[in-house]
């Protein structure tokens, strides 16, 4: 590691970091007074002295002011402390024969670690979650944040794991216990950008920032720079090889700039990493390049943003803010689900630029697809689900699709038993910052219908209010009875059926087509690699309409099939035939 602390084994440790914009920097360990480091060429400073696991330290700049060690490993309390020195070596790992899943194993569940009791909570629920038939759990981000509770994405020490959700150990515990479930486990990570608070890297290295560049969250990070670059490739290899995670998701890059860092991340985790690992993309501008590479696979997957939308829109009728652009929503699901991106070059109404490259060559295990996650739901004025928005029977429809497809699946926690409650943008930050963001995110629905008048605006949740964070928090003992558990067993049985009839087939899968039967309705085939036919019919409209008969025999249906050639309404189907 070339940024902070590694232990010699002798009692000592030597501390490093890149403080290009100082001419001196001090080293201060535990109350002890600061010794001066030595500087290096390029920016760097260095020193070796007596320390232990546990030791807490700070660097000390010429000013005096104490700053915590950007490749911090854990913190003694919040991100303005001092950081702690950590042996990455000290867990005992348990399930040394884990080799990771394919990925066309794989079935995402999404989770914020802190709404589901922070490591330990989550490490007690893998065995319901690997019954419920999910082979892979992604948690939202962990990287260090200020205050109690985040959403994850205001994080300013990105190898930290925040305290509120436990120790390095822990989370190391988690991973091993996750394998012993045979549950792969991703990490949701953030390299475009740090959040508001806590980010001292400004103070010590503005090298680190392109003041030409802006962007939401202020300068961009500057990735013409072989340092900033080594410190997210590091972080990434990082939580594959020290911590064992199964896969990395790489929130928003459509905002890493230049974009040739991408590629050169990607190449660096497959040097870099034993065992294959899968990773996944989050990225605005549909690149499909980033999925195939000239000599090597580069990124496994993107979320596919469009698939959602064209869903939402069909479930909900919603036509503001970017679900403008899918006026034609069936049509383009049929594009969705025969070639993974709806925009592939073309302009939108909430695009004017062109977006998008082609994808039908790919195959459906390039595409993460959904129905909701943190970002459809929490962007959301009320965070609601589709629980709230949708009709219960085209919302069942709606998840048999998203089950049975081919392509990469993805639910988000409490999804599986169609629980009601919110999940809400929350922070906690220092009251000045509060207000700005408080005003600032009831600014950002003004232009919504629903929210143009002043009165109406001010019920939006305030982000920083414990409460905000409280009524996101899922309650699993939900799922017991009555809808909620009519909700859950059907998640499990179209598992089930996607894990006999699907899983096998995907490899060497393709689509043959879909189209749309109507404003509401659509219909797919895909080839699998077993030779079978897999056809899905969806229809989340009110009104049948009419489909010919399919090949095969019906392993599922949502609905009463009422004989007749029609597609009843708000009603799923799969067929199965040999293909020809």
């Amino acid at each position: 590691m070339t940024f902070g602390v590694v232990l010699n084994g002798d009692g000592t440790a030597h501390f490093r970091m890149w403080a290009p914009s100082v001419d001196s920097l001090g080293l201060k360990l535990d109350e002890a007074d600061p010794v001066p480091m030595t500087a290096e060429t390029g920016g760097w400073f260095s020193a070796t002295q007596k320390a232990a696991p546990g030791t807490r330290y700070r660097f000390v700049l010429p000013d005096g002011m104490t700053v915590p060690d950007p490749a911090s490993r854990a913190q003694a309390d919040d991100v303005h402390g001092p950081s702690l020195v950590v042996d990455p070596h000290a867990y005992h790992w348990r399930n040394t024969a884990w080799r990771n899943r394919p990925w066309h194993e794989a079935v995402i569940y999404e989770l914020h670690p802190g709404a589901f009791g922070g490591f330990a909570g989550i490490k007690a629920s893998l065995k319901d979650l690997a019954t419920l038939g999910v082979t892979a759990i992604e948690l939202m981000p962990v990287a260090d944040f200020p205050g109690r509770h985040n959403w994850g994405y205001d994080g300013v020490l990105p190898y930290a794991p925040d305290r509120a959700y436990g120790t390095p150990e822990e989370l190391k515990a988690l991973v091993d216990a996750a394998h012993g479930e045979g549950l792969m486990i991703f990490l949701d990570v953030v390299y475009n950008h740090f959040g508001p608070d806590g980010a001292y890297l400004h103070a010590y290295a503005r090298e680190f920032f392109d003041d030409g560049v802006d962007t939401p969250w202020g300068a961009a990070i500057d990735f013409k720079r072989p340092e900033v670059r080594d410190f997210f490739i590091q972080n990434a290899l990082m939580w594959l090889n020290e911590y064992r995670f199964d896969g990395l998701r790489f929130d928003a890059v459509h905002a890493i700039s230049p974009p040739a860092f991408l590629p050169e991340l990607a190449a660096c985790i497959r040097a870099g990493v034993a065992d294959d690992k899968h990773l996944i993309l989050e990225h605005e501008g549909n690149k499909s390049s980033l999925l195939r590479g000239p000599d090597a696979k580069l990124f496994d997957a993107q979320w596919a943003d469009d698939w959602h939308h064209c869903l939402h829109v069909l479930l909900t009728g919603e036509q503001e803010g970017y679900y403008a652009s899918f006026s034609k929503p069936a049509e383009q699901l049929a594009r969705a689900m025969a070639e993974g991106f709806v925009f592939q070059g073309e302009t939108s109404p909430h695009h004017a630029a062109s977006r998008g490259e082609p994808s039908a060559d790919l195959p459906p295990t390039a595409f993460v697809i959904c129905l909701q996650n943190h970002d459809q739901i929490g962007n959301r004025a009320l965070g609601e689900r589709l629980t709230r928005l949708a009709d219960p029977q085209a919302l069942a429809a709606a998840t048999a699709l998203l089950l049975l497809s081919p392509n990469i699946p993805m639910l988000f926690m409490g999804e599986e038993w169609g629980t009601e409650k919110p999940f809400l943008f929350f922070t906690d930050h220092t009251e000045d910052l509060a207000k700005l963001v408080r005003e600032g995110r009831r600014r950002e629905f003004a232009h919504f219908a629903a929210f143009q008048d002043e009165a109406k605006r001010a019920l939006i949740p305030d982000p920083n209010a414990p409460s905000s964070f409280a009524a996101s928090v899922p309650d699993a003992a939900e799922a017991r009875e009555g809808k909620f558990a009519q909700r859950l067993a059907l998640h499990r049985l179209l598992l089930a059926l996607r894990r006999e009839h699907v899983v096998p087939g995907i490899p060497g899968c393709r689509s043959a087509g879909a189209r749309a039967l109507s404003a509401h309705a659509v219909v797919g085939s895909w080839v699998l690699g077993n030779a079978a036919l897999l056809t899905i019919a969806t229809n989340l409209g009110a009104e049948a309409v009419a489909l010919e008969p399919q090949p095969g025999r019906v392993v599922f249906s949502s609905g009463i099939e009422d004989g007749s050639a029609n597609l009843p309404g708000r009603t799923t189907i799969a067929w199965l035939a040999q293909a020809e």
